[in-house]
C-alpha cells in the first residue's frame, strides 16, 4: 500500500515537474518570438528611413548635376563670345547645345554632358590662348622692327635715302635737285634730326621756325626724321618751287 502510494507520489511530482518545464519552454518560447517580432518592425523602421534617406540624397544629387550644368553652360557661352574668330568653337558650341536641355534630361546624361562641356572649354580656352600668344609674338616682332627701321631712317644717312626717294616720288625731283638739298639741309642742321637753333630755335633738318609747324605732318615731329623731311619737302616746294631755289636763295641771305 505504501509503496503504491509512493508510486502516485512520485508520477504526480514527475507530472508536476513536466508541467512545470513545459511551462518554461512556453515562455521561453514567447519571449524569443516577441525579440523575433521587435527585432523584425525595427529593421522595418530602419530601413524605412534608409530609403527614405536615400531619396533625400538622390534629389540633393539631381539638384547638384543641374546646378553644375547651368553654372557650365554659362561659362561655356561666355567662353565662345571670347574666343570668336582665335579658334574652331565648333566642338564647344555642339556641347552647348547637347547641354542646353539639362533640365529634361536624365541625372547621368547631363553629368556626362557636363563633362564634355568642360573638357570643351578648356580646349577651346588653351586654342585662344595660344592665339594670343601668337600674336602678341608677331605684335612684338613688328614693333621690334618697326623700332629698327626708325632707329635707321634718323640717321643723317637715313634721312638723305628717304628725302631722295619722297622728292623723286612725291615731286620728280631728280639727282640735281636733290643734290641741292642736300647742300641745303646739310648746312641747315647736318642731317639731324634733333639739331636745334639756340638763337631762334628752329628745329629738326629743315630747321623749321617754330618747330611746331611740323606738326601738320605728325604729331611725332620731335623724334621721326621721316615727318620732318616732308614737312621740308612741303615748304621748299611751296616757298620757293625747287630746292636749287631754296639752296640759291639760302647761299644769298643765309636762311630760307
Amino acid at each position: 500500500m505504501r509503496d503504491r502510494k509512493r508510486l502516485l507520489i512520485g508520477a504526480a511530482a514527475v507530472a508536476a515537474v513536466g508541467a512545470l518545464v513545459g511551462t518554461g519552454f512556453t515562455v521561453q518560447a514567447s519571449v524569443a518570438t516577441a525579440e523575433s517580432v521587435a527585432m523584425t518592425e525595427s529593421l522595418a523602421d530602419l530601413g524605412g528611413r534608409d530609403a527614405s534617406q536615400l531619396g533625400a540624397y538622390g534629389a540633393i544629387g539631381a539638384a547638384h548635376a543641374k546646378k553644375a550644368a547651368a553654372d557650365t553652360l554659362t561659362v561655356a557661352n561666355d567662353t565662345l563670345s571670347s574666343v570668336d574668330g582665335k579658334v574652331d568653337a565648333g566642338e564647344l558650341k555642339a556641347s552647348v547645345a547637347s547641354l542646353g536641355d539639362y533640365k529634361t534630361l536624365p541625372i547621368g546624361e547631363v553629368t556626362e554632358l557636363t563633362a564634355k562641356a568642360k573638357a570643351a572649354v578648356a580646349s577651346a580656352r588653351a586654342g585662344a590662348a595660344e592665339f594670343d600668344r601668337k600674336k602678341a609674338e608677331e605684335a612684338a616682332a613688328a614693333a621690334q622692327a618697326a623700332a629698327e627701321a626708325q632707329a635707321a631712317l634718323n640717321t643723317p644717312d637715313g634721312a638723305r635715302a628717304y628725302a631722295a626717294e619722297l622728292a623723286a616720288s612725291q615731286y620728280g625731283w631728280g639727282a640735281d635737285q636733290f643734290s641741292c638739298l642736300d647742300s641745303l639741309w646739310n648746312k641747315e642742321s647736318g642731317w639731324n634730326y634733333q639739331a636745334v637753333n639756340a638763337s631762334s630755335g628752329a628745329w629738326g633738318i629743315p630747321q623749321s621756325l617754330p618747330g611746331d609747324k611740323m606738326a601738320t605732318v605728325g604729331a611725332d615731329w620731335q623724334t621721326n626724321a621721316g615727318t620732318q623731311v616732308a614737312w621740308g619737302l612741303g615748304y621748299i616746294q611751296a616757298a620757293y618751287g625747287t630746292p636749287c631755289a631754296a639752296w640759291s636763295h639760302s647761299q644769298a641771305v643765309d636762311w630760307y
